[in-house]
């Protein structure tokens, strides 16, 4: 049997309207085929379903900021970023003149005068050619390919670049970057030109959904707070002034570029990219748009959609015999957080002081981040001070620090073997 994704994407690419145009402020990007049209997905293990015009190339245009905001906060960190580019919608359109009447600073990274001192940011001591240099191989590491730039783009943007030079010098009139304004804007423009795929977009955008950790090579490109930062503005800030119908309606991490493209990063499952030259007035693909709108509504997707109940954490709670005696048994099940954590904690208060042994079983725990793991290491360390035995089964090393906060740990599922208790299948 053949899944039925690809056949889903053709679907969704066949039933969006065809209107909008192409840019024409770029010469180059004015003489695109507008018929073009793909669509991609990367999944968190690398798979990567796509349809349409996949082997399709373009550039890459404004969705490089992101990319190389994340380059930039992982290379300088996130006070020196945060001091020179906020973080804040600005509310007018990506190529505004405006800095943030307070601070001085670009209002943030994904409108073109943010974007523009973010490159600045990256190798500041650098040549102009070193420093592109720099911000190529971050992007190619974050696609898991080596990418090429379209001179021809780069020759056409540089011809009209009037706008973005004028930007590059209100910020250097406000110490924003100390570089030359011409070097920086040359190295923007040719970020900007750097040649893409629908699929390399997905691999992107899962890269930034998987913690800064690429989904084909493996290799972690950021690390995972500089993730978790570019999806916040991205989330608020990425779709320019349509961010907030984007956010209600879409409800994933997103940013949109003047060639057609847009990526959405939905943290933790996918990475989804669509291809469509024709734009809107704000400058998103209109195409692009309405195939993500498709994707929120028919797969779940929106951000802020509803998790599974926190009390399906506890797949079974009981008492069992074995040949040394009655013993306590839970059973997890599922990912662990803050709420489901708080359900397993209410469970262990229901367990009466009678010192008999207690098994909790985390076999089919597919993961536990940090608070849930502190919670749950200060209940057993509480059950072992009331005199009970804790045993932790754990095959999948879902917590890789059982310390109890006192030295000790709680005992692992090996030593339940001698005590002739039985858990769940394979633990």
């Amino acid at each position: 049997m053949h899944t039925p994704i690809p056949d889903y994407l053709h679907e969704v690419l066949e039933n969006t309207r065809d209107d909008g145009e192409v840019a024409t402020y770029i010469p180059e990007l004015a003489r695109a085929n507008p018929d073009l049209l793909a669509s991609a997905l990367c999944m968190s293990d690398g798979k990567i379903y796509a349809a349409g015009d996949i082997h399709e190339r373009f550039t890459i245009q404004s969705i490089s900021k992101p990319f190389v905001y994340a380059l930039a906060l992982q290379e300088r960190g996130f006070e020196t970023v945060l001091d020179k580019i906020g973080v804040e919608p600005s509310g007018e359109s990506f190529n505004s003149a405006s800095l943030d009447p307070r601070t001085q600073r670009p209002e943030n990274p994904m409108v073109n005068i943010g974007a523009i001192a973010t490159h600045a940011l990256v190798r500041p001591e650098a040549s102009r050619d070193e420093r592109f240099e720099a911000v190529r191989a971050g992007l190619s590491a974050f696609a898991g390919r080596e990418l090429d730039v379209d001179e021809a783009v780069y020759a056409s943007e540089m011809g009209t670049a009037f706008r973005n030079m004028s930007l590059a010098y209100l910020v250097r009139s406000v110490d924003g970057f100390t570089q030359d304004p011409a070097d920086i804007v040359e190295g923007y423009t040719r970020q900007c030109s750097i040649l893409v795929d629908v699929r390399d977009l997905a691999v992107m955008a899962m890269t930034l959904a998987n913690a800064g950790i690429n989904p084909i090579t493996q290799e972690r490109v950021v690390d995972e707070h500089v993730a978790q930062q570019v999806l916040s503005v991205m989330t608020t800030c990425g779709m320019y002034d349509a961010a907030g119908d984007w956010m209600t309606q879409v409800g994933i991490p997103a940013k949109s570029g003047v060639a057609g493209g847009i990526i959405g990063a939905l943290p933790g499952q996918v990475g989804a990219a669509v291809f469509s030259p024709r734009l809107d007035p704000v400058g998103n693909s209109v195409r692009g748009v309405q195939a993500f709108e498709r994707f929120s509504g028919d797969m779940g997707m929106h951000l802020l959609k509803s998790p599974p109940l926190s009390r399906d954490v506890i797949r079974h709670a009981n008492r069992r015999v074995s040949g040394q005696g009655e013993f306590h048994v839970i059973e997890l099940q599922g990912p662990l957080r803050f709420s489901s954590a708080e359900r397993v904690m209410r469970e262990l208060e229901q367990i009466p002081n009678d010192r008999k042994t207690i098994a909790l079983d985390l076999a089919r725990v597919s993961s536990v981040d940090d608070v849930s793991r502190r919670m749950l290491m200060e209940g057993l360390r509480r059950l072992i001070l009331e005199g009970h035995a804790v045993y932790l089964v754990d095959p999948r090393s879902s917590i890789p620090n059982r310390d109890l906060g006192d030295g000790t740990f709680p005992a692992d599922a090996a030593s339940l073997e001698t005590l002739g208790l039985a858990l769940t299948e394979g633990s």
